[in-house]
C-alpha cells in the first residue's frame, strides 16, 4: 500500500523498530551494485575495441582450450574478451554471498524476535539470478557472432540489475516495510516516474546508437540497418527533454521545501547528467573515438544509478508520518 501525503513531509519522526541490515551484509550488497555496473564498462570496452570475438568460441575460448591460447588470429582481443568473462565469475562470487548474507540476516531476525523482511531476501536473489541468466545470454552473443539484438539484451539486462540492487541497497538501509510513504508533492513523485521512463528510453537509443554505428563491432558484426546519425540525434533529444524536464523538478523540490535526500538525488542526478550530455556530444562531433564514448557509456551506468535513487529517495518506509500529515491523508493515528 502506498500513502500519498498532500504536503511534502520529512523524514524526521520515530521509526519503528530499527529493522535495518546489519553494516557488513549492506556492504556486501554495495559490493554487488558496482560490479553490476563496472561490467556495464568493462563490457562496452569489449565491443569497442572490436573485441567481442576475441573469444570466437564459447564457453572455451577456442575450440580446445578454455583460455587464450598463443596464434590465436584475435591477437591482443582474445585477452579483452577473456577478462570481461572471468569478471562474471567475480560477479557470481560476489552474487552468491549476497544471498547468503540475505539469508544469514533472515536467520538473525528469527531468533532475535525482529521483524521478518522477506523483501530484502527475495531482493538479495537478483543479483544471482540475473549472473546465471547473462551467462547463457553472452553465449548466445558470441555465437551469433554478436547479433545487436543479442548484445542490446545483454546490455539492457545489466541495467535492469543494476537498478534492482540500488533498490536492495536502499531498502536494506531503511528502518523496516512498513507502507511507503510519498515524501514529496505528488506531481513532483509523477514527474520523477516520467523522468526514469525517459532515461529508459535514453537507453535504449543509446543502444541502437551502437549497434548502428562503427562501434557495434568488427568487421564481421551485423549492424542494424538504421541510420545512426538519426539514431544519434534522436537520442540526444530524448537526453535533452530528460535534462529540461530534471531541472524542473529540481526548482520545485526546492520551491516546496522538499526533504534534504530527494533534492540532494536530482542535484547530483543533474551533474552526472549534464557531464554525460557533453561527453555525448563529445564523441559525435570527434568521430566517436573509443575511449571518449567508453567515458559516455560509463556515465550513462552512472546517470542510470542515479535516477533510481532519485526515485526511491522520493519516498520511505519504516518512518512515521507527522501527526498532521496522517491526519490529512487519511491515516489512522
Amino acid at each position: 500500500m502506498t500513502t500519498h501525503l498532500p504536503d511534502p513531509v520529512t523524514t524526521a519522526g520515530p521509526t519503528v523498530g530499527d529493522g535495518r541490515a546489519p553494516l557488513a551484509v549492506r556492504r556486501v550488497y554495495v559490493a554487488n551494485l558496482v560490479a553490476q555496473m563496472g561490467i556495464i564498462v568493462t563490457g562496452a570496452v569489449v565491443r569497442l575495441t572490436s573485441s567481442g570475438l576475441g573469444c570466437p568460441t564459447w564457453p572455451r575460448c577456442t575450440g580446445e582450450s578454455i583460455v587464450p591460447v598463443d596464434g590465436q588470429t584475435e591477437a591482443w582481443h582474445k585477452y579483452v574478451e577473456f577478462g570481461n568473462r572471468l569478471l562474471t565469475v567475480v560477479l557470481m562470487v560476489l552474487a552468491v554471498a549476497a544471498l547468503a548474507a540475505a539469508l544469514w540476516d533472515a536467520r538473525r531476525r528469527r531468533d532475535s524476535g525482529l521483524a521478518a523482511r522477506p523483501a530484502l531476501t527475495w531482493l538479495a536473489a537478483v543479483p544471482l539470478l540475473g549472473t546465471v541468466a547473462q551467462i547463457p545470454l553472452g553465449g548466445i552473443t558470441v555465437l551469433t557472432g554478436l547479433n545487436p539484438i543479442a548484445v542490446g539484451s545483454h546490455l539492457l539486462l545489466s541495467m535492469g540489475l543494476v537498478a534492482l540492487v540500488t533498490v536492495l541497497v536502499r531498502r536494506a538501509g531503511e528502518p523496516g516495510d512498513q507502507p511507503v510513504v510519498v515524501a514529496v508533492r505528488r506531481e513532483i513523485r509523477l514527474g520523477v516516474v516520467v523522468l526514469t521512463a525517459l532515461l529508459s528510453l535514453v537507453l535504449v537509443a543509446g543502444m541502437l546508437v551502437t549497434a548502428s554505428g562503427p562501434h557495434a563491432g568488427d568487421e564481421r558484426t551485423h549492424r542494424l540497418g538504421l541510420d545512426p546519425q538519426t539514431i544519434a540525434w534522436l537520442h540526444a533529444d530524448i537526453v535533452v527533454l530528460s535534462i529540461g524536464l530534471l531541472a524542473g523538478l529540481l526548482v520545485a523540490l526546492r520551491a516546496t521545501g522538499a526533504p534534504e535526500r530527494p533534492t540532494r538525488a536530482a542535484t547530483h542526478l543533474l551533474a552526472a547528467f549534464l557531464a554525460q550530455g557533453f561527453v555525448g556530444y563529445l564523441q559525435y562531433f570527434t568521430g566517436e573515438p573509443w575511449a571518449v564514448v567508453a567515458v559516455h557509456v560509463t556515465l550513462a551506468t552512472v546517470v542510470w544509478w542515479a535516477t533510481v535513487r532519485l526515485l526511491l529517495a522520493t519516498r520511505t518506509r519504516g518512518v512515521v508520518a507527522p501527526a498532521r500529515a496522517q491526519r490529512e491523508a487519511g491515516i489512522p493515528a
